[in-house]
């Protein structure tokens, strides 16, 4: 199964010159950083706290494909942290009200929703061809999986998570990559979630909005727009302080995701 196709870049129609205006004027954007948005294909994996954040944004931005992966169903204590959704839309499928809230922020948008838990057998079918991947979920052992495949295809990886006041982004290549981060203890469906632990609605947005910038900042490396891509760097949110550092992110010579995809 493949996500939305990859658009052509096409030249500025007056109204998305309009709707872009304020990117548009950016020194390190311009017509050819849009153009570059407008023709790049994102897989968003969760449309939970994080995606929540993440999805609007990289929509208003001009992002040409959207793959939304999702198998829940929004759930009233959902409200507290994901803004696209509605009390009157609990019960109904996140990824159905996910495209549907992206096409009536940008019609430009390419939207695909699957509503399926990522596994080993349809991993590489969703998230090959796609610019980037972005995981937002809630569990080691997708998360697991979403590096491994994405080590495979050879995709850039970020990924974002938020609990309590605390969130982390990180941008992964094939070398480091979130298993060389995490390593092999959590390959497992049972780690503690934000259910257990709370989380501050706010901490989820700021963390999935600072994880569509940095998913913007990769997508314009090649135009050398916003400088440094940051691969294999750790961003670290504390919205208790409140404040932000950065780490990065060592290879494990032993990782055998790695191991398994070096040339």
């Amino acid at each position: 199964m493949a996500g939305s196709a990859r658009p052509a870049a096409m030249p500025l129609s007056d109204e998305e010159l309009d709707r872009y205006a304020r990117q548009l004027v950016l020194p390190q954007f311009g017509g050819l950083g849009q153009q570059r948005l407008n023709s790049a294909s994102v897989a968003v994996i969760g449309a939970g706290g994080i995606g929540s954040a993440v999805i609007p944004s990289l929509a208003g931005a001009g992002i040409g494909a959207l793959t939304i992966v999702d198998p829940d169903r929004v759930d009233i204590s959902n409200l507290q942290r994901q803004p696209i959704y509605r009390s009157a839309e609990v019960g109904m499928a996140k990824v159905r009200l996910a495209s549907d809230f992206v096409l009536a922020r940008n019609p430009h948008v390419a939207i695909s929703s699957i509503a399926e838990r990522l596994d080993g057998t349809n991993a590489a079918g969703i998230l090959d061809g796609h610019d980037l991947v972005i995981d937002g979920t809630d569990n080691f052992a997708t998360r697991l999986l979403v590096s491994d495949t994405c080590v495979a295809l050879g995709l850039p990886l970020i990924s974002a998570a938020a609990q309590q006041f605390q969130g982390q982004v990180a941008i992964f290549t094939s070398q480091p990559c979130y298993r060389c981060f995490v390593g092999d203890a959590f390959d497992a469906d049972d780690c503690d979630t934000c259910a257990e632990d709370g989380m501050l609605g706010a901490m989820a947005g700021w963390t999935g909005t600072f994880a569509a910038l940095q998913a913007i900042r990769v997508l314009l490396a090649p135009t050398g727009g916003m400088g440094d891509p940051q691969w294999g760097k750790l961003h670290l949110l504390d919205g208790l302080t409140p404040s932000m550092r950065t780490l990065n992110i060592a290879k494990d010579p032993a990782c055998r995701t790695c191991r398994a995809n070096a040339d």
